[in-house]
């Protein structure tokens, strides 16, 4: 997968950015790295990327707003980096549509791990190991009040009409969708939507099952306190 894998970098810190290209590159991706957020949208608008690895400060335009401006053009998974885990950076990444973020400092081998993570996710929104939704009816058409769900064309309507979703999003709304009224604990989605072997910030769950209700309805998942969310059948 690394050999083929063009990653957009955008840090402005000199020695992290060319420290962190070497490392990348090592592991075959092809980088590249820029060092404020304007370059960086350049950059994506001309190469398009696979991944873009996005540092929350850098000058020009930041890379929260570099993470809207390029959501609003495409569904390619965005990793954000963060100094700080308890920063509200990283909230408000993940609410213009990150899908993982990873703390600064940050070990090569954890960098690496967590964009091939995030890559086999976007590679098959359907995820690789994953059981088949058991409800499945019409061909692979979950229907669920005005929300329908085709697990094999990978679409989503709404009162016939059709939602836009990420790769993360959709693969977090197949979760529920397998097992409806089923309450997920948000380890159980770490583990089976990002990936995670141990345990992760569940902040990112949050937000994106906020995200996702934006999109398919606010009442249509709902939280059971103390234990995670169910999408109601």
């Amino acid at each position: 997968m690394a050999d083929q894998t063009h990653v957009l970098f955008v840090e402005d810190d000199d020695v992290i950015r060319e420290a962190t290209q070497l490392a990348l590159e090592r592991d075959g991706f092809v980088v590249t790295a820029m060092p404020d957020g304007l370059s960086g949208l350049e950059a994506f608008r001309a190469d398009r990327p696979d991944i873009a690895l996005l540092d929350v400060m850098v000058p020009g335009l930041d890379g929260v707003s570099l993470c809207r401006r390029i959501r609003d053009e495409s569904t390619v998974p965005v990793i954000m980096l963060s100094a700080r885990a308890d920063s509200i950076d990283v909230v408000l990444g993940l609410e213009a549509g990150a899908d993982d973020y990873v703390t600064k400092p940050f070990d090569g081998a954890v960098l690496v791990a967590r964009i091939r993570a995030v890559l086999r996710r976007f590679g098959h929104a359907g995820g690789g190991d994953r059981a088949e939704p058991e409800a499945v009816a019409d061909g692979g058409l979950l229907t669920f009040g005005d929300l329908e769900v085709d697990t094999e064309g990978m679409e989503v309507r709404r009162g016939g009409q059709p939602v836009a979703l990420t790769p993360t999003e959709m693969r977090l709304l197949l979760e529920f969708s397998s097992a409806p009224g089923t309450v997920l604990s948000r380890d159980k989605l770490l583990e089976r939507v990002w990936d995670y072997g141990w345990g992760g910030d569940t902040r990112v769950v949050d937000v994106h099952v906020q995200r996702l209700r934006q999109k398919i309805g606010q009442d249509r998942i709902e939280t059971v306190r103390g234990f995670g969310y169910k999408l109601k059948a």
